[in-house]
């Protein structure tokens, strides 16, 4: 039953009647304009930690109805090329990926970051050396990261990203890890 309220106060129905009264040019009470104006977006938190620098973050990447800034900077700079020190922007999106799979998982521990952001150089290195690095892979644009995740099983974690089809989902048995990007949905 919606009774127009929800744990932050307001109902999404009850929103929606607001703004269609709103619409149409009548006038709110000043407290139904108060209460429609703290209807924001949930926050988005992320837990990190890169296994070869060892830095950890544990930030909300997303408040108010947008990404936070210091948030996501810090993000770009834990996701860098720890060979090299280079740093690009990562892809919202990516990070949007990993909080929907940490919601739908529930894991109590941070995903451990295998690889982020890779520089040119990097990768043709591991490509050289015969790892699995696509010449033109999504990490070269901040698009992509490998990640595991403490106390879930890789194929548990390998579904829950792909059941998002929201881009690329390899599994890697071997190195154990799985791979998201955020580019066309497919999965190997």
């Amino acid at each position: 039953m919606d009774n127009g309220l929800s744990r932050n106060g307001i109902g999404r129905r009850y929103f929606l009647r607001l703004c269609g009264v709103a619409a149409t040019g009548c006038l709110l009470p000043a407290s139904a304009l108060a209460l429609a104006s703290r209807v924001q977006a949930p926050e988005k938190a992320i837990s990190l930690l890169n296994i070869h620098t060892g830095e950890r973050l544990d930030r909300v990447f997303y408040a108010g109805g947008a990404y936070v800034s210091d948030a996501m900077s810090a993000i770009d700079r834990l996701l860098r090329d720890h060979r090299t020190g280079e740093i690009k922007p990562i892809d919202y999106g990516l990070i949007d990926q990993l909080h929907a799979i940490a919601a739908r998982l529930d894991p109590g521990a941070p995903f451990h970051v295998v690889s982020g952001y890779r520089s040119a150089r990097t990768n043709e290195m591991l490509r050289r050396q015969g790892h699995a690095a696509a010449k033109h892979s999504f990490h070269l644009s901040g698009r992509a990261v490998d990640v595991r995740l403490p106390g879930v099983a890789r194929a548990d974690l390998r579904r829950a990203a792909r059941s998002l089809r929201a881009g690329g989902v390899g599994d890697y048995p071997d190195p154990g890890f799985v791979h998201l990007d955020t580019g066309p949905v497919r999965a190997w």
